[in-house]
């Protein structure tokens, strides 16, 4: 129980800072509050948040799967040390070489704010091998086990980070997007910061 605020701190956070750079979802969440209202976006983003959750209920199980195996867990975080530090590599290049240019916004056909959310993100599987992976570090660092309890919250955190995130792009776009190149060269670099924590954390794991 003690490891509770932690986990949910650190899931939240995650989610968040995975769900800031622009991309598909945040910035059709922007789309749609432009073209349907605020009411609408964030609709959308609770869409978004939902699919996340369905995505990352199926992450947890595969992760609870693979932890019966000591020997997996171990290929997979040397796997995952790798992945962290390709990322961390990515993020950061991208962020250096961010040009100077607008957002541009992804048409989409109209439909249900909530449900294209929903398929939006159903559509983008990175989130569960990213949410498997970041299951598998928290629970051989002893912040996640695998009770009820530290399943829900883990859930509930990425949905609430991605939520978050979603409803930021809904409200402040407008101010965003003339510093559109900004914004995302400092997303980038946070992500780029995520990766290295998270190769720490794994590295250390591993090593020790």
């Amino acid at each position: 129980m003690q490891q509770l605020p932690t986990l949910f701190v650190f899931t939240f956070g995650a989610a968040f800072i995975a769900s800031l750079p622009p991309g598909l979802l945040n910035l059709n969440a922007a789309k749609t509050s432009v073209e349907k209202g605020k009411a609408n976006g964030i609709i959308f983003g609770l869409g978004v948040a939902l699919a996340v959750m369905v995505q990352t209920y199926i992450a947890v199980r595969i992760a609870k799967l693979i932890s019966r195996n000591q020997h997996v867990i171990e290929v997979l975080l040397q796997l995952a040390l790798g992945i962290f530090f390709i990322l961390a590599i990515v993020f950061f290049i991208k962020g250096r070489n961010q040009k100077s240019k607008p957002l541009m916004l992804v048409e989409t056909k109209k439909r249900n704010s909530f449900s294209k959310g929903v398929f939006l993100a159903l559509i983008n599987l990175l989130a569960i091998p990213y949410y498997s992976g970041l299951n598998t570090v928290f629970h051989s660092q002893g912040i996640m086990t695998y009770e009820i309890i530290d399943e829900v919250l883990f859930i509930l955190a990425t949905g609430s980070g991605t939520f978050l995130a979603m409803y930021l792009y809904v409200i402040y776009f407008n101010r965003w997007e003339h510093r559109a190149a900004s914004f995302s060269k400092n997303s980038n670099y946070i992500l780029s910061g995520l990766m290295v924590l998270l190769f720490i954390i794994t590295a250390f794991r591993l090593f020790n």
